[in-house]
C-alpha cells in the first residue's frame, strides 16, 4: 500500500441494527454495510447489489421490496434476520479487501432472542470474518454455510445462478 491510500481508510460505525425477532430461524450475516447502504441507513442499499432480488426469488416471493419499511417485513415474513459481522473496522470506500482493525458484532444479540437454526454468509470476506470473530460465540450446534456473493462485485455469477445457490442452500432451513 502506498502513502495515499493510508489517508483513504476511515473509521466506519455499523449504525443501524439487526432485523429480527423470535421467530427467525435463519441468520444472513454480511460484512459491513457499503457507502450506499451507510447513506441509506438500511441493508443492501446499492442498487446494482443482487441481495433483495435474489432473497426475494430464493423465498418464491414476486414482488421485489423496494422501501426499507417492505424489505424488513419481507425478512421477519420469512423468518429471516440480517446483520453483519462487523460492528466497527477501518475502510477504503466500500472495498472489502481493505477492511482493518476489526470489532465483530456480539451474534448472541440474535442467537439469544430467536431460534436461529443456520447461518449464512453473503460471500467469501463475511465468511472468513465470521470464523475469525464469531464463531466462538457458542454456536457449536448451528450449521454455517458460505453462500456466493451479492455484490455486483461479484461477476461471475448470474442473478439466475446465484438464486439457484442460495435458494438450495436456505430451502432447507426455512
Amino acid at each position: 500500500m502506498t502513502e495515499n491510500n493510508k489517508d483513504q481508510y476511515v473509521h466506519v460505525t455499523h449504525e443501524f441494527g439487526p432485523v429480527y425477532d423470535s421467530a427467525s430461524k435463519i441468520l444472513i450475516l454480511g460484512s459491513l454495510p457499503s457507502v450506499k447502504s451507510r447513506e441509506q441507513q438500511f441493508y443492501y442499499g446499492h442498487p446494482q447489489n443482487r441481495f433483495w432480488k435474489v432473497l426475494a426469488q430464493a423465498l418464491k416471493i414476486n414482488a421485489f421490496p423496494d422501501s426499507i419499511e417492505q424489505k424488513r417485513r419481507l425478512l421477519l415474513a420469512n423468518k429471516v434476520a440480517l446483520w453483519d459481522v462487523i460492528a466497527s473496522c477501518d475502510i477504503i470506500g466500500s472495498a472489502d479487501s481493505t477492511i482493518k482493525n476489526v470489532k465483530e458484532n456480539d451474534m448472541r444479540v440474535i442467537l439469544d432472542a430467536a431460534d436461529i437454526r443456520a447461518i449464512f454468509t453473503n460471500g467469501t470476506k463475511a465468511h472468513d470474518l465470521f470464523q475469525k470473530y464469531c464463531r466462538k460465540c457458542s454456536m457449536a450446534n448451528i450449521p454455517e454455510i458460505k453462500l456466493p456473493s451479492t455484490s455486483p462485485a461479484n461477476a461471475a455469477w448470474s442473478l439466475e445462478r446465484l438464486t439457484q445457490a442460495w435458494t438450495k442452500a436456505i430451502g432447507d432451513y426455512i
